[in-house]
C-alpha cells in the first residue's frame, strides 16, 4: 500500500469528555514520512506534538484515556481519532487543535471517520512502512495480559471480564482493514460503569460526558442508550488498542490477544516495543525513488536498496545513475571516519581495501537498480585487477564511477574508477552474485 493523507482541509468541533472545554479540531494533508502532527494552535508558538511513543504521557494527570504532549503543551483522549487514523490507513496529518482534548463526539470513532472520508482520501507516492512482529511480545499486570504473535496482517482479539454483575464478560475478534473497521469497530462508543462515573466526577473529570456521549452501565443495564452490539465495550476495547498501538507511527503486522486490557497497559505494550525494535522487522518500500525517471539517490534511497549501516556505509550519494546500466557515487573522507583511529592515525591514509568497498557498494546500487534484481541483495565475488594509484586522505572527496560491463541472472560483471578530482586513485573489476534480500532477516 501507498502512504495516505486526506485530499483537503476540514474541520469539526465538540467538547472533551474528561476536561469538557470546547474545542475545534482542522485536519490537513501533510507530507510523505511526515506522521501525524498535532498543533496546538492556542499556545504561544503553537507548538508540535508528534504522536509517536517519545510523547506519550504514562503518567498523564487524566486517567482513563491517552494523552501526548511536550513540556506543557498536552494533548488527552488521543485514541479514538488515532484508531480511525490507523482503520483508514491515512499515515500522514496535520492536526491543528485549540484545546488541550481531542472532542469527544459521540465517544466513540465514527464522527471522525465521517468527516476524513468526506474531505477525500488520497494515496502518496511512496510506500507505506510497517511493523512486522516477528516473535512473541508480551506484558501482564494484575491479572490483566496483551500477547503479540506473528502475523500477515493485523488482528486483534480481545477478552472483557470485568467481574462485575452489572458487566458481562465479552468477546470479539477483528481482522483490521477499513472496510471492517468502519462496519464493526467504529462505531463502538466509550463506556462505564455506573459507579466510576461517580468516582470520575468527583476528581473533577468526566466533565463532558453524558449518557449519549458514554454508555453508563448501572444494575438494569445502560443507562439513558442503547449499545449497538451486544458485545459493544468489548468492541470499543478494541477501538482504544488500535489507537494505542498507531502511536508506534505505523501499522502492525502481528495477531494481539489482550485480556482486561486497558489504557495503561496498551501504552506499557508501546514501551515494550520501542525497547524491543531492533528485534523487529521494520519493513520498508524496497526503491523510495519511480523506478523509471530516476537519475539521482540521497542517503534514504541508498539505504533502502543496501543493507548496509554505519560504520559500514561508504557512499554519501548517487550523483548519476542509469539503472541497471551506471551509477556515479561520492564518499566525503573526513578526519571522523572511523578507520582512521587505528590505520596510521599519525598520518591518516584510507585503506585501500575500504576503496574496493566503497567501488563495491556503487557497483551494487548499479546493478540492483535493474528491474531482474529489485529487492535483492547483492555479494561481492571477486576483484580483479585491482590497481591503487594515490593514496586518500582526510578532506578528499571520492568521485566512483561503476559501469556494469555484463549483467545475468546470477552474476554481473562491474568495472569500478575512483578519482579525487581529475586524478584516478583507483580502480577495479568487480563480480557480484544475488540473492533474495529475506537472507537478511
Amino acid at each position: 500500500m501507498k502512504q495516505r493523507t486526506i485530499a483537503k482541509e476540514i474541520s469539526l468541533e465538540g467538547v472533551g469528555l474528561h476536561t469538557g472545554n470546547k474545542v475545534s479540531a482542522c485536519f490537513k494533508p501533510a507530507k510523505v514520512n511526515t506522521g501525524i502532527n498535532f498543533i496546538r494552535v492556542d499556545l504561544p508558538g503553537t507548538p508540535v506534538i508528534k504522536a509517536e511513543v517519545a510523547n506519550v504521557l504514562i503518567q498523564a494527570k487524566v486517567p482513563r484515556c491517552t494523552s501526548i504532549g511536550i513540556g506543557d503543551a498536552v494533548i488527552h483522549t488521543v485514541e479514538h481519532l488515532m484508531s480511525v487514523l490507523c482503520g483508514l490507513g491515512i499515515d500522514n496529518l496535520i492536526v491543528e487543535i485549540n484545546s488541550n482534548e481531542v472532542p469527544g463526539l459521540d465517544g466513540s470513532g465514527i464522527g471522525f471517520l465521517k468527516v476524513l472520508k468526506k474531505t477525500g482520501i488520497v494515496e502518496q507516492d511512496q510506500d507505506r512502512q510497517y511493523l512486522e512482529i516477528k516473535k512473541p511480545i508480551w506484558v501482564e499486570r494484575n491479572g490483566s495480559a496483551i500477547y503479540i504473535v506473528p502475523d500477515s496482517s493485523f488482528k486483534v482479539s480481545y477478552t472483557l471480564d470485568y467481574d462485575h454483575p452489572d458487566l458481562k464478560a465479552q468477546f470479539f475478534s477483528v481482522h483490521v482493514d477499513p472496510e471492517i473497521f468502519e462496519r464493526e469497530i467504529a462505531l463502538c462508543r466509550t463506556f462505564c460503569l455506573e459507579s466510576e462515573a461517580e468516582e470520575l466526577r468527583k476528581m473533577g473529570l468526566g466533565k463532558g460526558a453524558n449518557y449519549k456521549n458514554t454508555l453508563v452501565i448501572g444494575p438494569k443495564g445502560v443507562k439513558g442508550n442503547k449499545v449497538h452490539f451486544e458485545n459493544e465495550f468489548a468492541r470499543h476495547k478494541i477501538l482504544d488498542f488500535i489507537g494505542d498501538l498507531y502511536l508506534l507511527g505505523m501499522p502492525i503486522r502481528g495477531h494481539a490477544f489482550a485480556v482486561k486490557s486497558g489504557h495503561r497497559l496498551n501504552l506499557i505494550l508501546l514501551q515494550e516495543i520501542n525497547v524491543l525494535k531492533q528485534a523487529l522487522k521494520i519493513q520498508k518500500p524496497q526503491l523510495r525513488y519511480d523506478v523509471h525517471t530516476a537519475n539521482q539517490l540521497d542517503i534514504n534511497g541508498i539505504m533502502n536498496i543496501l543493507p548496509h549501516r554505519y560504520p559500514f556505509l561508504l557512499v554519501d550519494r548517487v550523483v548519476e545513475l542509469e539503472q541497471g546500466k551506471r551509477a556515479v557515487g561520492m564518499k566525503n573522507v573526513t578526519i571522523n571516519d572511523n578507520f582512521f583511529q587505528g590505520h596510521f592515525p599519525s598520518r591518516p591514509v584510507m585503506p585501500g581495501v575500504l576503496m574496493i568497498e566503497a567501488m563495491a557498494q556503487v557497483g551494487g546500487l548499479a546493478v540492483l537498480t535493474h528491474q531482474q534484481h529489485f529487492g535483492q541483495v547483492a555479494f561481492f565475488m571477486a576483484a580483479n585487477n585491482v590497481k591503487f594509484r594515490k593514496v586518500v586522505i582526510p578532506g578528499d572527496q571520492l568521485i566512483i564511477e561503476a559501469d556494469v560491463v555484463r549483467i545475468k541472472s546470477r552474476i554481473t560483471q562491474v568495472h569500478a574508477i575512483t578519482k579525487v578530482g581529475e586524478s584516478v586513485v583507483a580502480e577495479a573489476d568487480l563480480v557480484f552474485s544475488f540473492t533474495s534480500a529475506d537472507y537478511l532477516d
